[in-house]
């Protein structure tokens, strides 16, 4: 029997934080799927492809200038996937007013403004989507992520106030991951005293078991942008191994 031909022969994606992590794998899996895709990342991958754009998310004009340049007056765009974020540590008092303003516009205005300046190409698509990476941190109080977690519950209030703005237009999600095997979270375990200790101990706080991978988020992310979830908007899925809804006994 044939296989059925992929939902995403024809459509255009763009991804930002294409370089590495879990926008990396998005960009490889939609490729792999049949899409054509567009990275952005601040700085250019050895690897990447001519038509890779750079721009940092938190300066408005190169954003700009980047999609706009690339998706112009009749470009189409199918999806975007808004993968560009960073991490901080600490509690309520841990971190200065620079750093509170530094993560917020890389997590959350950065999400704007590039969602911004593709809209009229999403518009132009009859299947647009937009999928926002948020956090098991925005359910979920974890300790020593008071930055973080603010950062990424307003990811999600983002998701859910764009998708009311563009209902029956373009369908806007959101992905929530737990502890996700990611060069951050390698860079955070080599500060730890103890990092096999502290893996172990990442791992075990969700009820799974283990870190999830970036290939099963990003798994979960192209579903989210494909014609496939075509009637799922305003939603924010949990790739959490458990995390957030269950409570198991010990």
């Amino acid at each position: 029997m044939p296989m059925p031909a992929s939902t995403w022969n024809g459509r255009t994606a763009l991804v930002t934080g294409a370089a590495g992590g879990i926008g990396a794998h998005v960009v490889q899996r939609l490729r792999d799927l049949g899409a054509t895709v567009v990275g952005l990342d601040r700085a250019r991958p050895a690897d990447a492809d001519p038509d890779f754009l750079v721009a940092d998310v938190t300066d408005r004009a190169a954003v700009e200038s980047a999609v706009t340049g690339r998706f112009g007056p009749d470009a189409v765009l199918d999806a975007l996937v808004n993968c560009a974020g960073i991490g901080a540590v600490g509690t309520i008092a841990d971190n200065d007013d620079a750093e509170w303003h530094r993560v917020l516009d890389v997590n959350v205005v950065g999400i704007a403004r590039v969602t911004a300046a593709a809209l009229p190409a999403l518009l132009r698509s009859p299947t647009a989507a937009i999928v926002n990476v948020s956090s098991i941190a925005a359910w979920a109080g974890l300790p020593d992520r008071a930055l973080y977690s603010a950062s990424k519950g307003a990811v999600q209030a983002l998701t859910l106030a764009t998708a009311a703005d563009h209902i029956g237009r373009i369908r806007v999600n959101c992905v929530c991951p737990g502890t996700v095997d990611t060069p951050w979270v390698g860079r955070l375990l080599s500060q730890a005293e103890d990092a096999a200790a502290e893996r172990a101990r990442l791992a075990a706080r969700q009820p799974m078991g283990r870190l999830a991978t970036a290939e099963e988020v990003g798994s979960a992310i192209c579903w989210l942008a494909s014609t496939e979830a075509s009637f799922v908007t305003g939603t924010a899925l949990g790739v959490d191994g458990g995390m957030n809804g269950l409570r198991l006994p010990r």
